[in-house]
């Protein structure tokens, strides 16, 4: 069982316009890039994902809260993964979480998120990643509301937003 530990990320002054609305993190990786189905080289991230997302996604960086696209978001649909396109949460499980970040009680399914041990920014916490590509996601604390009491706390950047009309014409035409 896994022991979830509260913390909030403490501001990390950036060094570099390139990183701008990141903050980036070391991570114990207890999932080798090899286990996951969706596989693609860094070049060939590097050329479908901007800046931004690949900081956040493969390099697992965070973005500052308050500053980010779907904190506020208050549409109906699903967040998928900004990497590979796999569902993940439901705006019917999202929530206010005042953390300032987009947060959820519970993934769409289990199996849709993986979960590693974080060392960063002199802490341990749990990271959240996609169990088809493993890009960095966010977080998950145990401070979130019931039934789960978990919180998972997630970047923008690592995810896109279909609105509920858009779901099913956007799975016809995914081609990952």
């Amino acid at each position: 069982m896994l022991t979830f530990l509260r913390s909030t990320p403490d501001s990390v002054p950036l060094k570099s316009e390139a990183e701008t609305n990141v903050v980036h993190a070391s991570v114990q990786d207890t999932m080798p890039e090899k286990e996951y189905p969706f596989q693609k080289t860094e070049k060939e991230w590097k050329e479908i994902l901007t800046d931004k997302e690949y900081r956040i996604l493969r390099d697992r960086g965070t973005e500052l809260p308050w500053v980010n696209e779907y904190n506020g978001n208050k549409k109906e649909g699903i967040y998928v993964c900004g990497a590979c396109g796999q569902k993940l949460y439901s705006s019917e499980h999202k929530y206010e979480s005042g953390s300032g970040w987009p947060s959820f009680w519970k993934p769409l399914a289990d199996s849709l998120v993986g979960e590693r041990e974080d060392n960063s920014l002199w802490m341990t916490r749990t990271e959240i990643v996609c169990s088809n590509c493993g890009s960095h996601l966010g977080h998950v604390f145990d401070d979130g509301p019931q039934p789960t009491g978990l919180r998972y706390c997630m970047n923008s950047a690592a995810m896109n937003f279909i609105e509920k009309d858009n779901v099913a014409s956007n799975e016809d035409s995914k081609d990952m």
